[in-house]
């Protein structure tokens, strides 16, 4: 079975966009390995940010449990993030219940667009 290990995300800042993912995240940026500066998420997943002049914008999703998307939501508020319950950037201010769960949006520092879920698109369970 193949699983995603990682993936490499152009940033204008690598150390501010691995800095800011982690904080929300909850986790430490790993030390620069190569050009890269790795976060690593929970299921193993490593995102690799790397410097570059061509930055085009992408959307990355992450599932997270109650406990870590109450944590990272509450870090988002502090750090006075505007978000979103939309990936069209409709309903400032506001999460969305989707799937019965809990899910909400964010730019980064490069303007990619960040989403946490804590249930997966089309769940039942």
């Amino acid at each position: 079975m193949a699983a995603l290990n990682h993936i490499i995300i152009p940033a204008k800042d690598k150390d501010t966009s691995a800095e800011f993912l982690a904080g929300i995240l909850g986790v430490k940026p790993e030390p620069q390995w190569g050009p890269f500066r790795p976060v690593q998420t929970s299921n193993g997943v490593t995102l690799d940010f790397v410097d570059s002049k061509d930055v085009r914008t992408q959307h990355y999703a992450f599932l997270v449990d109650d406990k870590e998307f109450d944590a990272a939501f509450d870090r988002l508020r502090q750090a006075g993030i505007t978000y979103y319950a939309d990936p069209h950037k409709n309903d400032r201010g506001e999460i969305n219940r989707h799937w019965g769960g809990r899910g909400v949006y964010f730019d980064d520092p490069n303007g990619h667009l960040l989403e946490l879920i804590t249930k997966p698109y089309g769940s039942l369970s």
